[in-house]
């Protein structure tokens, strides 16, 4: 059973566990976990349930007991009283628990915040118009023939624009430091990829030479052990690369391209380059309008949704820095953070994003937005038409997930478009 209580944008929701429910609950515990445990005379999972408390502790399905009653209860009250909306997982206090009378436990939860929505007629965010000139033609096509390029190596000192083979080791204080050392790295001179003034002390090195190059790390370097210090990289030029552009002619477009001529093709290309500006233009304008309404809303966050947000984009961060072969902690040791500073920092964009999709939800209740079957249905034979797929296949193989990744799509367009017709 529980009794719920409204505290100040809070909810409080006690819960009595019987000593039947909390010991059918530690059962069901001990049914899902006892293969975990070895105890000596029984095949793992073997093991009766008295036998493993008395090995490993009375309590020792208690976690898992506990999560469950507390987790059905807190289900069970949602589902009778779906007018309250938690803003955040809850936090779970014990009060009392004994075998034979059961558990009083008591969570307390974050409410969800009201939305006050600015005026949505005067929005006065404008699209910027789409733009494109030979410049931009002109750099897309230095850009090709940059792909293409050949790359001859040569037997004379490095000048800016070729590419150096160099081995280096850096120091400080004559310490070498993690990240400063590496055999065979290749290095466009002129592109800045390095340190200031480190690539402009590699030009004019001669093939096979070895030179001391002297540079001062920037006050605002990411690794915070070498802000501001100087340090000194042994450089060895091991290889030198000039990079040769092949000619911009009708040849070399008949030879890259679908294309016949030069001209033909920088036509075709400007024509993308066009499209691509208003695609972008588009996409900046949707941006700016979500931007200003959220600006013009009010609402008071509770700090467990900002929390949560941020722990999300921290395990989102931890997904992609395993894709470069990095754990969490090497990504914190190397920018000088603690966990706690790094969770701070995320708390920043988490507000803001919080903001959005509680004012963006606020606008779609507001005014009824939904998504139809049949608007489904369009947007899923569109997505079947790009990747040339039967749309019944399509349908049939989604999963739930897919399902409501679509039509959350469709909604936002739904939304978009609203936002356009009421703007002024």
């Amino acid at each position: 059973m529980y009794k719920y209580e409204l505290k100040e944008k809070q909810g409080s929701l006690k819960v009595s566990i019987s000593a039947k429910d909390w010991q059918d609950a530690v059962e069901r515990a001990y049914e899902k976990n006892k293969g975990k445990y070895n105890v000596q005379g029984f095949r793992k999972g073997k093991a009766p349930r008295k036998v493993i408390e008395q090995t490993y502790g009375d309590m020792v399905f208690f976690d898992d007991a506990f999560e469950d009653v507390v987790s059905k209860e807190y289900g069970k009250f949602l589902n009778e009283n779906r007018e309250v909306k938690p803003a955040s997982m809850p936090q779970v206090e014990m009060n009392s628990f004994t075998a034979d009378k059961g558990v009083e436990a008591t969570l307390t939860f974050d409410l969800m915040p009201e939305v006050s929505l600015g005026d949505i007629k005067s929005l006065k965010t404008k699209k910027k118009a789409a733009k494109v000139d030979d410049k931009m033609v002109d750099a897309e096509l230095e850009r090709m023939r940059s792909a293409h390029a050949r790359f001859v190596e040569k037997e004379k000192t490095a000048e800016n624009g070729d590419f150096a083979t160099i081995d280096f080791s850096g120091s400080v204080d004559g310490v070498k430091f993690e990240g400063g050392t590496a055999e065979n790295y290749r290095l466009e001179l002129g592109s800045h990829t390095f340190i200031d003034g480190f690539e402009d002390q590699v030009v004019g090195m001669k093939l096979g030479q070895t030179r001391d190059v002297n540079v001062t790390f920037p006050d605002n370097y990411q690794a915070e052990n070498l802000k501001g210090k100087p340090a000194v990289f042994v450089v060895t030029l091991k290889k030198v690369e000039e990079k040769q552009l092949p000619e911009l002619n009708d040849k070399f477009i008949a030879d890259s391209t679908e294309f016949e001529t030069l001209d033909e093709y920088k036509k075709s290309l400007k024509e993308r380059l066009l499209k691509d500006a208003e695609n972008r233009a588009e996409h900046e304008y949707e941006n700016a309008l979500i931007e200003e309404v959220v600006s013009l809303s009010t609402v008071d966050i509770p700090h467990s949704m900002i929390h949560e947000e941020a722990h999300y984009l921290i395990h989102d961060l931890e997904h992609r820095l395993s894709h470069q072969n990095m754990k969490l902690e090497d990504y914190l040791r190397y920018s000088n953070m603690t966990y706690d500073a790094l969770h701070e920092k995320m708390e920043e964009g988490a507000k803001r994003t919080v903001k959005t999709r509680l004012v963006l939800q606020a606008i779609i209740t507001k005014n009824n937005i939904t998504v139809s079957e049949a608007e489904l249905e369009a947007h899923l034979a569109k997505w079947a038409e790009r990747y040339n797929m039967p749309l019944e296949e399509v349908k049939n193989t989604i999963s739930d997930q897919d399902r409501g990744y679509f039509e959350n799509e469709v909604m936002m367009e739904k939304l978009i478009s609203y936002l356009k017709g009421e703007s002024k």
